[in-house]
């Protein structure tokens, strides 16, 4: 039965990287009134590295943890943004403070911050009720 484990597991990890795509999305509507499909690529890597980082280290003191859960969030927008944000129509944070090739910016680095615990909470509360 692993063979059959392994299948519920991927099957597990699609939904929860589904899931989050969808949620991603949805709040980047709600902040700025659009989205883009890579935006749901990259929400769901984002819930998956979260998750797998709050299974790997749980003992960490939860501001570490937040923090590296932020850095994260903030290399994955960043790699994102490289590949298909070239041209700024996805998103532009050129003209914001510390910005790292108009790609990211440490002003949403503080909103990863207080997100990546309550994603701890949704991925924990998700994956126990999925077979």
């Amino acid at each position: 039965m692993i063979f059959g484990g392994e299948i519920m597991n991927f099957w597990r990890k699609t939904i929860l990287f589904y899931v989050a795509g969808c949620i991603y999305v949805c709040m980047e509507l709600l902040w700025r009134g659009r989205s883009h499909g890579s935006m749901f690529v990259a929400g769901g890597i984002c819930f998956l590295l979260l998750g797998r980082l709050n299974e790997v280290e749980p003992r960490l003191p939860l501001p570490l943890r937040a923090a590296v859960g932020a850095l994260v969030i903030t290399m994955v927008e960043l790699g994102t943004g490289l590949l298909v944000n070239r041209g700024y129509d996805v998103w532009d944070y050129r003209g914001q403070p510390g910005n790292l090739w108009g790609q990211v910016c440490p002003g949403f680095m503080l909103i990863w911050l207080v997100l990546a615990p309550i994603a701890w909470t949704v991925y924990e509360k998700l994956k126990i009720r999925l077979p």
